[in-house]
């Protein structure tokens, strides 16, 4: 087990604090007169033909959200009118299992106290641009994130609250198959007791398969100040899914990092929703990412999988930032 550190920890090891992007707001173009926010994007992907990315799309003063597929198009996103906006769903993510698009998202719903609600679900293809559900976890638990393995057994994150999560823990467990994706099986998932004090949380957004069987997470952080404002880091760290051992977390970008923008509330200013990462292959990558509940944008960074993929060290607590050497020549922000 390593050290928990803190999110004042984490960041006192950022070599990145002072670093602001220039032109990092991801051009999404919404229908003339739409004055909808777009946030919590996923990272672009390949599909029937197009690169896609998912987005968030609510009224500012609202937390009730679609999902909308975004297509490239001349270097811009726009919606693609092919598929339907899924309804009462926020912060979306995707994977692709047995070669499936498997998509998430966050529903919202009221209790019948009056109480707003949520679960995460899942949907998959069942006609040529169209989705259903197929599942979901259990109720008021978000961060759950699937990855196929090579030997096709699924690995499951989860994050945990209340009597065993606190504010929110990372658990994971391995399943043969999406039969056994179900909410009893998400509510009983071995948790991380080392990533975060009782007052701060975090969760999973992301998950990277590596060329040595290892697997890259992308991750956040999180934690409130002394005035009731949140606090959302994005953060990586390594897991081997034979035995759960991992790294210590590391922080990969903070709201300093991306242009300045607008939130959707004072208390929300210093949030950054980890969305995706695309790595491109030459020890960098370019993270997408949702800023202050309000605005989708990207940043290049460097590659925080790349050493932990071309090295064959363990995971157990000596993965840190210490030993990535970080120039500032090393890093090109750009639009």
């Amino acid at each position: 087990m390593t050290a928990i550190r803190t999110c004042k920890q984490l960041m006192d090891e950022f070599p990145w604090k002072n670093l602001q992007c220039a032109n990092t707001r991801l051009p999404i173009i919404l229908p003339r007169g739409d004055t909808h926010d777009v946030y919590n994007i996923t990272s672009p992907f390949f599909y029937r033909g197009c690169q896609f990315l998912l987005g968030r799309v609510e009224r500012r003063e609202e937390e009730d959200s679609d999902i909308v597929f975004f297509k490239e198009k001349m270097g811009e996103w726009i919606p693609d009118e092919r598929f339907k906006p899924l309804s009462h769903l926020q912060d979306p993510f995707y994977t692709f299992i047995d070669g499936y698009l498997i998509l998430g998202g966050v529903q919202t719903y009221l209790e019948e106290s009056g109480k707003l609600s949520y679960q995460t679900v899942f949907l998959r293809e069942t006609e040529p641009f169209k989705f259903e559900q197929f599942a979901h976890g259990p109720d008021r638990m978000k961060d759950i994130r699937l990855l196929e393995l090579p030997d096709r057994r699924i690995l499951v994150i989860t994050r945990l609250q209340g009597k065993i999560g606190g504010r929110g823990k990372i658990g994971w467990t391995i399943l043969d198959s999406l039969k056994e994706l179900k909410p009893q099986v998400l509510s009983s998932t071995q948790v991380f007791e080392d990533q975060f004090i009782k007052e701060e949380w975090g969760g999973v957004n992301q998950l990277h398969l590596l060329r040595n069987g290892k697997v890259g997470v992308l991750s956040h952080i999180a934690n409130f100040d002394e005035k009731g404002n949140r606090h959302y880091y994005s953060t990586c760290f390594l897991l081997d899914p034979q035995n759960g051992m991992h790294s210590p977390m590391k922080i990969i970008a903070i709201r300093r990092n991306f242009e300045a923008g607008e939130s959707k509330r004072p208390d929300l200013q210093d949030v950054v929703f980890t969305g995706g990462l695309v790595r491109v292959g030459n020890g960098t990558a370019r993270l997408y990412c949702g800023v202050g509940d309000a605005e989708a944008h990207c940043i290049p960074i460097l590659d925080p999988f790349f050493k932990w993929e071309n090295t064959s060290y363990g995971v157990a607590g000596n993965a840190n930032s210490s030993e990535v050497v970080h120039t500032r020549d090393s890093i090109r922000c750009h639009g």
